[in-house]
Parts: structure tokens; C-alpha cells; sequence
């Protein structure tokens, strides 16, 4: 744990501005509630701007599936909600970071829910909704960030 707080710390230091993500599995078997809360104090202390959360699942021919340390599916299941909440909350957290900001945004096209509106990505990867023409599609634009969600900025285009 504490090398991964300490690399996660100088790739910030050294690329502001940097996304970091992670791929976590729970329930791997003979995880403890201690291990599993180690793995909550990583994310929360990390701030990850996403992650790929699973539950894990037995793999025949694996050695891990013959471990006889399975953990209950029931426990894996509340292990992984807890996970998402904290994540959330970090990921609400970091979309924050770009309230007032304005980023430069690679337009995708048209958002799938509204044709009025427009969708992006930043450098890292974050969703942007915005009003827009479709000859922007595959631009790139400078938007305004005026309101953040846990996955999702809306902005304006600003010159």
C-alpha cells in the first residue's frame, strides 16, 4: 500500500492535472475485512478519477478457484457497493476539480440522449456535454465548465 500512495503522489507532483484510474477486484479469496478496508483507504487516499470495479468470480482451471478461502457471494456484493460509494464520492470530487475551468474538449458528436447537445472528452478522458454545431465533430474545443457530476461536466464553448 504505501508504494502505491507514494508512486500514485510523485506521478501527481510531476504531471498536474494527471487521471489517474484503477482496476479493483473484492472478494478475492482469503481477502479479510482488513485487507478490504486497506483497499478503501488506498482509493480514498489516491482519489482515483475512475475505476473498473468487480466482484471476484470464480475462473476454472485457475488456482485461485481451488482456494479454499472462497469468500460468500453476499459479502463480495456489500464489499463491492461500499467500494462504489467511496468511489463515487472521489470521482464527484474530481469532476469538481474542473468547475470554472475552461478545457480543451475533442468533440465526439452528437449526444446520444439530446441532439441539441454536443459531447467530449478531456485530456483525461472525462465526458463534457455542451450546445454546439455538429461540423465540430471531431475538433477540438475550448469549453467552459459550468456544473459537474460524478461522470459527467457541462459546459459552454468559449473562444
Amino acid at each position: 500500500m504505501k508504494t502505491s500512495l507514494k508512486v500514485s503522489s510523485k506521478i501527481k507532483e510531476k504531471i498536474p492535472g494527471v487521471a489517474l484510474t484503477a482496476d479493483i477486484i473484492v472478494g478475492f479469496p482469503g481477502e479479510t475485512e482488513e485487507d478490504f478496508l486497506d483497499t478503501l483507504d488506498v482509493v480514498k487516499r489516491i482519489q482515483f478519477e475512475n475505476s473498473f470495479m468487480f466482484m471476484y468470480s470464480i475462473r476454472q482451471g485457475t488456482k485461485a478457484a481451488d482456494m479454499k478461502e472462497q469468500i460468500d457471494p453476499e459479502i463480495k456484493k456489500e464489499r463491492l457497493q461500499r467500494l462504489i460509494e467511496v468511489q463515487n464520492s472521489c470521482s464527484l470530487a474530481e469532476s469538481e476539480t474542473y468547475r470554472g475551468k475552461t478545457v480543451r474538449i475533442l468533440v465526439e458528436g452528437e449526444s446520444k440522449k439530446n441532439r441539441d447537445v454536443l459531447t467530449g472528452r478531456t485530456s483525461t478522458n472525462k465526458i463534457v456535454l455542451f450546445k454546439g454545431d455538429k461540423s465540430l465533430e471531431g475538433t477540438f474545443v475550448n469549453v467552459k465548465i459550468n456544473d459537474c457530476k460524478t461522470w459527467t461536466l457541462y459546459g459552454e464553448i468559449v473562444d
